[in-house]
């Protein structure tokens, strides 16, 4: 079936025949931080069908947002990450973040959620304690870093090899300063299970 198209000669409306469809753009929230196997992204956006996650994908992929790739043993596992023209939607989904972190209010019991889904919100928190590093966070098992600098802030997953700091979380505590009803200065300071480095190396 021939994709639908708004047919304006508008930069925002040649961008939504791309990236407007739904789940479009949750499916690259969820590969910015690294590849995905097909299984990863289905678990992780509850409420897709099979059948769109693959259309989805090949939409994606014909569009240059995306690309996937074989790797493991003999090459036997198919992974998607974002083309270069995929990853500088981030800044899209960052501003998307700040707007509708005044939407969430109170988790409903229907709510699904997954603890990398925070490290948009995060990181704006984490560039305020450490302008310019890198830094790791983890929330229950998930684990993410950020890497910090001049050219912005990106995450990754996966903890760090070396970190500047490091913080565990419990996805209260996560979810309290994703909607900034706690600063997250006043958990390291309040809470002794992180660990941190000068720029130098040297723990502090």
């Amino acid at each position: 079936m021939p994709r639908r198209s708004y047919a304006h000669y508008c930069a925002v409306s040649r961008a939504l025949d791309v990236v407007g469809d739904r789940w479009n753009l949750l499916m690259i929230r969820e590969l910015s931080s690294g590849p995905r196997r097909y299984s990863d992204l289905f678990a992780d956006l509850p409420g897709i069908s099979t059948d769109v996650l693959a259309a989805r994908l090949k939409e994606l992929e014909q569009d240059g947002v995306l690309t996937r790739r074989r790797t493991g043993p003999r090459a036997a596992t198919t992974v998607y990450e974002l083309t270069e023209a995929g990853s500088s939607l981030r800044p899209v989904l960052d501003a998307l973040s700040v707007w509708g972190t005044t939407l969430l209010n109170e988790r409903q019991p229907t709510d699904a959620v997954r603890a990398h889904w925070f490290a948009l919100p995060l990181g704006r928190a984490v560039a305020e304690l450490v302008p310019k590093g890198t830094v790791t966070v983890h929330i229950g098992e998930s684990a993410f870093h950020y890497l910090i600098g001049e050219d912005g802030i990106s995450h990754h997953d996966g903890p760090a090899d070396e970190a500047d700091l490091e913080l565990h979380l419990d996805l209260t505590s996560a979810t309290e300063v994703a909607t900034g009803a706690r600063p997250l200065a006043d958990i390291v300071n309040a809470d002794t299970d992180f660990r941190g480095r000068s720029h130098e190396g040297k723990p502090h």
